[in-house]
């Protein structure tokens, strides 16, 4: 897949390099990220960042996700990711994302996110996207809502973070949800 930039009124989402290792550590870093992630470690260190962009950079030449490095455009300073885990035979993808703790309540995950979302739908023909939270991420349950996205289901006590047992509720928008609310 050929490496994509998005920008929206306020983000550059560009493909991760090595030099982001630093902003990695720093900000996915943090406990309270990793704590509403399922899949970023804690403590997280260099070698889990060097990983996580070799392994970006080799699943998007699969064709298997489409991950990008939120940057703000203006300065373009790292703030976050964002990206697509695809299923190609089944014409879907997993949306995940997180930001940086001095980045939270500024609108950045859903302006990421939607501009991922449409690119999705629009340049990668998916039919289906979907996302899963922790019940008690607040934040992240108002992202997806605000992406349009329904409520499916929650499957209790499916992932296990740190020792500990958590439910996920699972949400979910077709291309003819999407295409649907556009005239309203």
């Amino acid at each position: 897949m050929t490496p994509v930039t998005l920008d929206t009124p306020r983000l550059r989402l560009r493909p991760y390099t090595l030099s982001d290792v630093p902003d990695l550590i720093r900000l996915a870093g943090a406990r309270e990220v990793a704590a509403t992630t399922l899949r970023i470690p804690h403590p997280y260190r260099d070698e889990d960042a060097v990983n996580f962009i070799a392994a970006s950079q080799s699943e998007a030449d699969r064709g298997s996700c489409s991950r990008f490095a939120i940057t703000l455009r203006e300065t373009g300073l790292f703030c976050g990711g964002v990206g697509l885990r695809i299923e190609v035979a089944h014409q879907n993808a997993e949306l995940g994302y997180w930001v940086g703790v001095p980045y939270w309540g500024q609108g950045y995950a859903t302006e990421a996110a939607r501009a991922v979302v449409a690119y999705g739908f629009a340049k990668l023909g998916l039919l289906r996207i979907y996302a899963s939270c922790f019940p008690e991420n607040t934040a992240s349950t108002r992202v997806l809502k605000k992406l349009g996205m329904q409520h499916e289901g929650r499957q209790r006590s499916h992932i296990c973070k740190w020792g500990t047992l958590h439910d996920l509720d699972l949400y979910g928008l077709l291309r003819d949800d999407k295409e649907s609310s556009k005239g309203r």
